[in-house]
């Protein structure tokens, strides 16, 4: 695998495309993929680069079919990968990414390490804030083609989160649970609504998708969510390939998140 983690980590950071790991490994799971996956981020931190938290990819189950998976997946994310937009604007050069796609999702920022979560509120209790954002997903494997175990292995397809501004947990009322399963949003590229999308359809809430990402950590034995970490929860509507010169705007409802744009170059 030693091999095969250094030709991935080269088309990652040269964006190149290569052929999927399933069909020179035949027995590929979503086991090796995940420790294939450590590996190149191992090698990332070895070569400076700090990890901020994870992505949860395929969240939305309405995506499931178009790309072949049944559950959620989840990989890493680094201080060169998370951007911060101001005042909720940001460019974007779309050279770094290969085959890129935008998502509009919700991110979760912990402050304290949610040991034995095991429902929202527990969750709650351990965010400070939430954040509108949007997610540049890819893929290195030509034409989106690929099993659930290649898209592990390829960083669950990360490639960068817009991160919008923060909101203070508290910002969302009394019932945050609800106000995150009801929120909708509306995602628009230069000036023409694409889709409609909700926080329910991110597994019916953005913190069943973090309740399930702590239970496949804890069962395959992986480093648990700490104080500190950011949490990209999926995206609440299609995966919209993206071009530059386009303008994405995400507009939220039943939510105090301001409307979000990328410009892409």
């Amino acid at each position: 695998m030693n091999s095969i983690a250094q030709a991935l980590k080269k088309a990652q950071d040269e964006v190149l495309h290569i052929n999927p790991i399933s069909q020179s490994v035949p027995d590929f799971d979503l086991v090796a993929a995940y420790r294939l996956a450590a590996d190149i981020q191992t090698r990332r931190v070895a070569a400076g680069a700090r990890f901020l938290g994870r992505k949860i990819g395929f969240t939305n189950p309405q995506l499931w079919t178009q790309f072949g998976v049944d559950a959620p997946i989840w990989g890493a994310m680094y201080d060169h990968s998370v951007i911060q937009m101001k005042e909720g604007q940001v460019a974007c050069d779309l050279a770094s990414f290969s085959e890129p796609k935008i998502e509009p999702e919700i991110v979760l920022h912990f402050h304290k390490t949610p040991v034995g979560a095991s429902t929202p509120e527990d969750l709650l209790s351990c965010i400070d804030w939430v954040a509108p954002g949007f997610e540049i997903v890819q893929s290195h494997f030509p034409g989106w083609r690929f099993t659930a175990a290649d898209a592990v292995a390829d960083g669950s397809l990360h490639g960068a989160l817009l991160l919008g501004p923060p909101h203070p947990l508290q910002a969302l009322g009394d019932d945050a649970a609800a106000c995150l399963e009801m929120l909708t949003v509306s995602l628009s590229c230069s000036g023409q609504l694409r889709e409609t999308g909700s926080g329910a359809n991110v597994l019916g809430n953005p913190l069943n998708a973090v309740l399930h990402l702590i239970h496949e950590l804890a069962r395959d034995g992986m480093a648990p969510i700490e104080a500190g970490e950011l949490i990209t929860t999926g995206s609440m509507t299609s995966a919209f390939s993206v071009s530059p010169g386009e303008q994405w705007n995400a507009a939220f409802m039943h939510v105090p998140f301001d409307e979000i744009c990328v410009s892409f170059e």
